[in-house]
Formats: structure tokens, C-alpha cells, sequence
């Protein structure tokens, strides 16, 4: 038995997710993006990281095994940004009228929180989407909070103190 389409969406809300922009360069070097929200580490050995994109996403098709990938992990101060590179189709280029550069041969918005950039090792079927899995190649974090989606909104990470943790969860110290 599965359950229906709606609760699997109302279930999958609840799920915290780090808030990206996948970014990939055209044959023709135009740049192209989409704000994804399903990147996740893989392996450590090798460092793997995978995504997941809708079959019918513009930007698949500069994501085939072998070619070159950029994510910006995008901050708590990028929201709208997070929107512009979410919009399905638009007039132009996602990129009009938003401050980006190349960084390895890829568009990077440099106002992200984290960026990595790799190779798509390959895809795996999903379903309605494709799992991306790419080899990751170069990295650079900063301790900016980052955007996260959950419940349809976005929102950031913010750590409990001892003293907000419920007893239940608190970990006790030995002696």
C-alpha cells in the first residue's frame, strides 16, 4: 500500500532542508541555475553529494555525467534570491539583475554561505526526478547561518542551549 500524493507531501514539509542554487555552465558558457533544496552529503570517501531535480528541469541537460557543477549553499540574507533561480520559466536569464562571477569555470553568486563544486558522477532514476550524484572537488564554508525551507517557508538553523532542551533529550554526563 503507498499513501497518497498529498500527505506524502504534507509528511515531506516537515523535513528541514538546506536552501541551494545548482549552477552549470552552457556549451554555449551561458550560465544557468536552479534553487534546489535536496542537496545532501553522500560519502566521505570519496566526498560524494547528491541532489535531485525534476525530469523536466531546464537545467538537467547541463548536468550529465562528466560535466562540471557549482552549488552555492545559499545564507539566511539570500531569500529572494532562493526565489529568482526557483521560478520555472522566465523572460531572459535567471541571472539578469543578480551579482555572480565565474569561480572553476562555473556561475557562483559569491554572497553564498558555502560553496563546493564537482563532477556528476551520475544519475540515478527516481522517480519523478533524477538523483544527481556528484564528486566533489573544492569547498569553502563560512559561519554565516544558512537559508533552510521547511513547512513552505524559509527559515534558518538556530542550536538549542542545554537549558532549552527538553529533559527527554538531554544527554547525560558521566561523573
Amino acid at each position: 500500500m503507498m499513501i497518497d500524493r498529498d500527505t506524502f507531501v504534507e509528511l515531506m514539509s516537515g523535513v528541514c532542508s538546506p536552501v541551494t542554487v545548482i549552477t552549470a555552465t552552457g556549451a554555449d558558457r551561458r550560465p544557468h541555475g536552479s534553487t534546489v533544496s535536496s542537496f545532501a552529503s553522500l560519502s566521505l570517501d570519496p566526498p560524494l553529494a547528491s541532489l535531485a531535480l525534476g525530469r523536466a528541469s531546464g537545467l538537467l541537460p547541463h548536468l550529465q555525467p562528466g560535466d562540471r557543477i557549482g552549488v552555492n549553499i545559499l545564507g539566511v540574507h539570500q531569500q529572494e534570491l532562493a526565489s529568482v533561480f526557483a521560478r520555472r520559466s522566465q523572460e531572459g536569464s535567471k541571472f539578469d539583475g543578480v551579482t555572480w562571477t565565474f569561480r572553476a569555470g562555473l556561475p557562483h553568486l559569491p554572497e553564498s554561505v558555502g560553496w563546493t563544486a564537482g563532477i556528476v558522477e551520475r544519475h540515478v532514476n527516481g522517480g519523478d526526478h533524477i538523483l544527481i550524484v556528484v564528486r566533489l572537488e573544492e569547498a569553502e564554508t563560512s559561519p554565516t547561518p544558512p537559508l533552510t525551507y521547511a513547512r513552505r517557508a524559509f527559515g534558518t538553523h538556530t542550536p538549542l542551549t542545554a537549558a532549552s532542551r527538553p529533559a527527554s533529550a538531554r544527554i547525560p554526563t558521566s561523573k
